[in-house]
């Protein structure tokens, strides 16, 4: 059976029904949106089948003793989980999301590298709700992002934040894949001391898509070589970044991941297959710890596959 790349798999009727959540969220508050999400929700979980079919295979590699009804009832959480987790993006991109007491754990390792004038590569995942990182910009004035998204990935959700508050796109650099001018032009903000932030967990919008297979969950799983690569041409400190959200709220968790990630040319593939290792690694951990907080809603695990334009109908993560 063919695998679908998460580029293929378009946004359907997600968009409308998360439109109209919003609404009743801005109107009535966040319990008769919570009401409402439920039948939302589960329209998708029965009506679209990868999405499904992949937050099953997820949760099974995630616990291997889930079986039977337990695991459909889980998957259905983690949808809903999904649901809690794009309206919390648009009001963290609106300014309605309070981080006032937001914990941030490993902030002052990152502070420290950063007291030398150079900024750093900040390598995230799907995991959790990285639009929360933006508190950065207000509990850490002297901090500032620079986000790589792919232009081909949920256009008309990011359209929709846009509508909602047209200044927070300035930090943004859309891409399809990372050019040696857009490498370039990280450079100079890095040397500014900026943090470039690029999601590590997606295969990449190619037609021959660069990656490496590594343990994640127990089975090998494609991860892209791609940040690593421009982390190593950067040639700054690279730290690991995950937002998860537990009962008390939001969390911002930093790690370091490398003073500098050297790839020798004699050892480039080895060091590449190391670094996606390791970062595929960390993954696992938090996933462990929040298993409904990785919303990667496409056949993770398996082989990616040569793209054309999206001509699939399932709803997917921004």
């Amino acid at each position: 059976m063919q695998a679908h790349h998460w580029a293929t798999i378009g946004e359907s009727g997600m968009l409308i029904g998360m439109r109209f959540l919003y609404a009743i969220h801005r109107y009535l508050g966040r319990w008769p949106f919570r009401l409402l999400l439920w039948p939302v929700m589960l329209y998708y979980f029965l009506g679209r089948g990868i999405a499904r079919r992949a937050s099953l295979d997820y949760l099974r590699h995630l616990n291997r003793d889930l079986h039977g009804w337990r695991t459909y009832v889980k998957s259905f959480r983690h949808f809903i989980a999904f649901g809690e987790c794009l309206l919390d993006k648009a009001l963290a991109w609106n300014g309605q999301l309070s981080f006032e007491h937001l914990p941030i754990e490993g902030l002052p390792a990152l502070k420290i590298s950063l007291a030398s004038g150079q900024g750093a590569v900040l390598l995230v995942s799907h995991f959790g709700n990285m639009e929360v990182s933006r508190a950065l910009a207000k509990l850490e004035p002297d901090i500032r992002l620079t986000v790589l998204v792919h232009t081909k990935h949920a256009q008309r959700f990011n359209h929709f934040l846009a509508a909602l508050n047209p200044q927070s796109q300035a930090d943004l650099i859309q891409v399809t894949e990372v050019t040696a001018a857009t490498a370039v032009l990280l450079a100079e903000r890095v040397a500014r001391g900026e943090l470039v932030v690029i999601a590590a967990d997606r295969v990449p919008v190619s037609a021959e898509p660069r990656v490496v297979t590594v343990p994640f969950l127990g089975s090998p799983a494609p991860f892209p070589v791609g940040p690593f690569v421009l982390a190593g041409i950067l040639k700054c400190p690279v730290f690991l970044l995950f937002c998860p959200k537990f009962a008390d709220g939001y969390r911002l968790i930093f790690e370091p991941f490398a003073e500098v990630l050297s790839l020798p040319r004699a050892t480039r593939e080895a060091a590449l297959q190391a670094a996606a290792a390791r970062f595929a690694e960390r993954l696992a951990y938090y996933c462990q710890q929040a298993p409904l907080q990785w919303f990667n809603f496409f056949p993770f695990w398996a082989q990616p596959v040569a793209i054309d334009a999206p001509n699939h109908t399932e709803p997917r993560q921004p």
